[in-house]
C-alpha cells in the first residue's frame, strides 16, 4: 500500500514537471518492479495494480510496450471482469424491479376459457377479442400463454375417414393418351364406402362449367353425402365451388 501511494506521488510530480510520457512510463516500470520484489515465486498483483493498468490503458497508447509481468490481453480481461461484476451487482440490487410485469392470473384464466370454447382460435383472434374487451396485452404474450395450455388432440386423417366413411365421395381427373397422340381427361366420382364409381365422363378440354355439370349429374339423385374430397386443381373454379355448396356438401381439400 505505501509503495502504491509513493508511485502515485512520483507520477504526479513528473506530470507537473512537463514530461508526461516519461512520467507515465516511469510509474509503470516502478509498479512492475514492486510486484517482482514481493517474496513469492510468481508476481502477485493487488487490486490497486489491476486498477492502475486498466486506467493506464485508457489514457496512454504505449502501455503495451511497458507491460512485462502479464500479457496485454490480461489487462483487457480485467476490464471486462470489472464491467461484468458491476452489472451483476446492479442486477442483484434491482432484482425485484427487473423485467416486464407478469400477466395476471385472471387474464390467463380468460384466455384458457376462450380456447376451450373456441378450439380453432389462435393467438391473432384471441388477441383481437381481448383488445375489444379493453385488455392491453401483446399478441406475442398470448401466443406464449397458448403454448402452456393443453388442447384436446385433433383427429387424424385416418380417423376422419373411418368416422365418415359412409358420407364420403371423391372427385378427380386422370389422363389417357390416345393412338392419335391426343390426351383425354377422365373425370371420376368415387364413393368410399363401397369403393364404387358413381359417375365418370371424358373430355379433351376440361373447364369449370363442364366439371360443375358433371357434379350435378353425379349427385342429382343421391342423398346422405356430406363430404367431398378433391385436390386444388385450377379446373375447380368458383363455379364448381358454388355448385358444391348448393348441394349442401362440404368440401375437403
Amino acid at each position: 500500500m505505501p509503495g502504491f501511494f509513493l508511485s502515485v506521488f512520483r507520477l504526479v510530480r513528473f506530470l507537473m514537471s512537463g514530461d508526461g510520457a516519461i512520467a507515465i512510463e516511469n510509474a509503470a516500470l516502478r509498479l512492475q518492479l514492486a510486484a517482482f520484489q514481493r517474496k513469492r515465486k510468481r508476481p502477485v498483483l493487488t487490486g490497486f495494480d489491476r486498477l492502475f493498468w486498466v486506467g493506464l490503458s485508457l489514457i496512454w497508447n504505449g502501455w503495451r510496450a511497458a507491460l512485462v509481468y502479464v500479457r496485454p490481453d490480461t489487462v483487457v480481461r480485467w476490464q471486462r471482469e470489472r464491467f461484468r461484476k458491476f452489472w451483476a451487482r446492479l442486477c442483484r440490487v434491482n432484482r425485484r424491479r427487473r423485467g416486464r410485469p407478469a400477466t395476471g392470473v385472471e387474464i390467463r384464466r380468460l384466455i384458457g376459457q376462450m380456447v376451450v370454447a373456441n378450439p380453432l382460435w389462435r393467438a391473432p383472434r384471441i388477441h383481437g377479442e381481448l383488445k375489444m374487451l379493453g385488455i392491453e396485452i401483446s399478441e406475442r404474450t398470448v401466443s406464449r400463454i397458448l403454448r402452456t395450455l393443453r388442447r384436446p388432440p385433433s383427429q387424424t386423417w385416418k380417423t376422419f375417414l373411418h368416422n365418415h366413411l359412409g358420407q364420403l365421395v371423391s372427385i378427380d381427373f386422370f389422363t389417357v393418351p390416345t393412338v392419335a397422340m391426343r390426351v383425354l381427361f377422365v373425370f371420376i366420382v368415387l364413393e368410399h364406402r363401397r369403393r364404387e364409381v358413381l359417375h365418370f365422363n371424358v373430355t379433351e378440354h376440361p373447364t369449370a362449367a363442364w366439371t360443375s355439370q358433371q357434379i350435378v349429374e353425379a349427385f342429382a339423385d343421391r342423398d346422405g353425402l356430406r363430404y367431398l374430397i378433391r385436390d386444388r386443381d385450377r379446373v375447380y373454379g368458383n363455379e364448381v365451388n358454388l355448385r358444391i355448396a348448393s348441394l349442401r356438401v362440404e368440401e375437403v381439400r
